[in-house]
């Protein structure tokens, strides 16, 4: 037992001098294996870092290379959009100087227009007021009116109307329509214009309807006044040539309405007195019918003209051609009496004169020449045609 014990605990001994020399050469195996990952890891992170270095380098040429390339790739691409786009910003501000330039050209011809509505409303506003208070600005107004719708229509002032004609009246005073207008056939219109303004300026610039109302009455009542006064001068019986009528010319179709609006049955009273209401719309269409007939007049005087001149011709022609007969027949009797003194002449002294040469009597070396007859035909009138005869027709 002693033994076993003793060689346990030699072999025990043995064993912690084993663990102990294991351990010594673990600790030396560690400082080694410390030793080299030190070393490995500073190996390792230079060759990292040499290799990263190295990557870096290569990396920045071929970008740079590569950025070079895609540069002048870029460039090339995005030069039409370049240019493009200067274009546009060319365009762009010769837009926005155009602009600013038609901007100022507008807000001038705005100040021009506020001006000129400024000055046309002080103007009417004078115009109203004259034509309120001054009674012979107001015909003088109507009458240019008139004037100015005749022109219009083609008629011409002293040829084809006359303003202002005075004539006598029955009582012995002085009538003076405003406008004569002739008519194809020597007839003549009357008219003569009518302005009722102030009360219909009163009733438009009434403030309720009472006002309005009284206005168009009074606006109604003058224009019946102007009626009554006109079919009392009875202008037609003051000209032969006019129609029993006289027109009444209302320089505004506002003015018509008005008072036709409150008083219909002024057309009837209006025709009773033998008066033909007229606004510039239907005025202007018995003008043009005015102008249009005496276009036509002109026609038929020109027609009328050509037909005297197409007679004159043919009587002309006629005597022209009666001449020209006479003298074609003098011409074919001549011809016709030439040809019998040629025959006469071949028959009793050409054919004695050519014996001389076959009885062989000397003459001269001239020969007799033929006579030959004249063949022509004389051509010459019969009345208004020409007509080929016969010499010996003629000779008849």
């Amino acid at each position: 037992m002693r033994q076993e014990r003793d060689a346990r605990e030699a072999d025990f001994k043995a064993a912690v001098t084993d663990l102990h020399a294991a351990k010594v050469e673990l600790a030396t195996l560690k400082a080694e294996t410390t030793g080299l990952e030190s070393r490995f890891s500073e190996l390792a992170g230079r060759a990292l870092s040499d290799a990263q270095e190295a990557f870096l380098k290569r990396a920045d040429d071929r970008f740079k290379q590569s950025e070079a390339a895609s540069g002048q790739s870029l460039k090339a691409m995005l030069q039409p959009v370049s240019e493009r786009l200067q274009r546009y910003e060319e365009g762009v501000a010769k837009v926005e100087a155009e602009r600013r330039d038609a901007f100022g050209e507008l807000k001038g011809q705005i100040e021009q227009m506020r001006v000129g509505q400024e000055r046309v409303s002080s103007e009417a506003a004078k115009l109203v007021n004259s034509l309120r208070n001054a009674p012979k600005s107001r015909g003088r107004w109507g009458e240019q009116q008139l004037k100015n719708v005749l022109e219009t229509c083609g008629l011409s002032e002293h040829t084809d109307f006359n303003l202002e004609v005075s004539v006598a009246g029955d009582d012995g005073g002085r009538l003076r329509p405003d406008a004569i207008v002739r008519v194809p056939g020597g007839r003549a219109l009357v008219i003569d214009a009518k302005v009722s303004l102030n009360a219909y300026q009163d009733a438009f610039g009434a403030v309720d309807e009472r006002e309005r109302q009284e206005g168009l009455t009074l606006h109604a009542a003058s224009m019946k006044a102007h009626i009554n006064a006109l079919g009392n001068k009875a202008y037609w019986s003051q000209f032969d040539d006019a129609p029993d009528y006289v027109i009444m010319f209302v320089p505004g179709e506002h003015f018509l309405s008005a008072a036709l609006e409150h008083e219909p049955g002024l057309w009837d009273f209006a025709f009773e007195k033998r008066v033909l209401l007229a606004t510039p719309t239907n005025l202007i269409a018995i003008a043009r019918t005015v102008s249009a007939v005496w276009r036509q007049e002109r026609l038929a005087a020109d027609a009328r003209q050509i037909g005297e001149l197409g007679k004159e011709m043919h009587d002309r022609l006629a005597v022209a051609a009666e001449h020209m007969r006479v003298v074609g027949g003098g011409l074919s009797s001549a011809v016709n009496r030439y040809n019998d003194f040629v025959g006469s002449f071949e028959r009793n002294v050409l054919s004695t004169g050519r014996k001389f040469r076959d009885l062989n009597i000397e003459t001269t070396s001239k020969e007799i020449p033929e006579l030959p007859p004249v063949e022509s035909l004389a051509r010459y009138g019969d009345g208004p045609g020409l007509i080929a005869t016969r010499v010996d027709e003629a000779a008849e």
